[in-house]
C-alpha cells in the first residue's frame, strides 16, 4: 500500500483521538488519549499476532504435520524474498485465510481446515501468495492499528452516549451538546471511514502481489469466488469485527450483507475478482 497514504490515514485516526478527547475535557482529555493512541500503537505492535492466533485457537504446524501446505508458504516466501513465515491451521470448517506479525521476521499465516478441503492446490497458492504480500508490504501492523484505535473511539462514545443519557455530564463540559453530539454520532462514523479506506486498500494491493507470487492472479480470483460462497452461508467460530479486517473474506460476511458495501473492510468481491482477470489478461498480454 502506498506509504504516504497510510502515514496520512493513521495521522488522521491518531488527530480524531485527540480531538475527541478534547471535547471531552478540554487540553487533559486531548492528552489522555494522545497517550492512550501511543500505548495501543507499542501493546499492538508487541502482542497483537500472539492475541489473534489465541483467539481463534490457531495450532502451529510443522513441514512433517502438512508437507503440502508448508510447501506452499515456503515456495512462495522464497518467491517473495521473504523468511519462512510460521504457519498455523485454524479447525474450522468455514474457508479462510490470514497472516499476522509485526514484520516480516515475525510473521505468520493461519488457514482453516475448511480451506484446504474446498480449494484446490493453485487456489491455496493464490489465497497464501495474497497474505505473504500484506506480511511483505508490512501493513498487517497498520490494519491492527486502525481497528484498535477505531475500536476505542466507538467505545469513549458509547460512553459518552450514556453518560449524556443518564445526565452525568455537566452544562459546563468541554464542547457542549455540540461537541458531545460530535463524538457520540460523528467520530465513530469518521473513524470507521477511515479504517475501511485503510483495510480496503491493503486488500487490493495483496491481492495484485498475490495474483504476481502464485504464477497467474485467475488462482486467487477462483478462491475468492469459493470462500465467499461459504463466507456467506457461515460464520467463522469465535470472528468478531476487532478482527474482521484480517482476513482474506470477511467472516462476518453472512451477518452483515445488507451493509458490506458501505461499510465493510473489504472490496466487493466481484470487484476484486474483475480486478485480478484483468490483471492475468495483461500478464497473458506481456508474455
Amino acid at each position: 500500500m502506498n506509504i504516504s497514504k497510510t502515514t496520512i490515514l493513521m495521522a488522521l485516526l491518531t488527530g480524531l483521538m485527540v480531538a475527541i478527547g478534547g471535547a471531552i475535557n478540554g487540553s487533559t482529555g486531548a492528552m489522555i488519549m494522545l497517550v492512550i493512541s501511543i500505548g495501543m500503537n507499542f501493546f499492538s505492535y508487541w502482542f497483537s499476532d500472539s492475541m489473534v492466533l489465541k483467539a481463534y485457537d490457531a495450532q502451529e504446524i510443522s513441514e512433517a504435520d502438512s508437507p503440502q501446505l508448508y510447501g506452499i508458504v515456503k515456495n512462495l516466501a522464497q518467491k517473495a524474498d521473504l523468511p519462512m513465515p510460521r504457519v498455523y491451521i485454524i479447525d474450522s470448517d468455514v474457508p479462510n485465510a490470514f497472516a499476522t506479525g509485526r514484520n516480516p521476521s515475525h510473521a505468520a499465516v493461519a488457514v482453516t481446515t475448511g480451506i484446504m478441503r474446498a480449494l484446490d492446490y493453485n487456489e491455496i497458492s493464490g489465497v497464501l501468495g495474497h497474505e505473504l504480500a500484506h506480511v511483505k508490504h508490512r501493513d498487517i501492523l497498520t490494519g491492527t492499528i486502525a481497528a484498535s484505535m477505531a475500536g476505542v473511539i466507538s467505545m469513549v462514545a458509547s460512553i459518552v452516549q450514556w453518560g449524556a443519557i443518564l445526565g452525568t455530564r455537566s452544562e459546563d463540559d468541554n464542547g457542549g451538546i455540540l461537541g458531545t453530539l460530535a463524538t457520540i454520532i460523528l467520530a465513530p462514523l469518521a473513524a470507521s471511514l477511515i479504517q475501511m479506506a485503510i483495510s480496503r486498500s491493503r486488500e487490493y494491493d495483496a491481492d495484485k502481489t498475490g495474483g504476481e507470487l502464485c504464477g497467474d492472479p485467475r488462482y486467487l480470483a477462483s478462491a475468492l469466488e469459493k470462500i465467499e460462497y461459504y463466507a456467506q452461508r457461515n460464520t467463522l467460530d469465535h470472528a468478531s469485527t476487532s478482527t474482521a479486517h484480517m482476513f482474506i473474506i470477511n467472516p462476518l460476511e453472512g451477518s452483515t450483507r445488507m451493509l458490506k458495501n458501505l461499510f465493510s473492510t473489504h472490496p466487493d468481491t466481484d470487484d476484486r475478482i474483475a480486478r485480478l482477470q484483468e490483471q492475468a489478461r495483461k500478464m497473458r498480454l506481456l508474455n
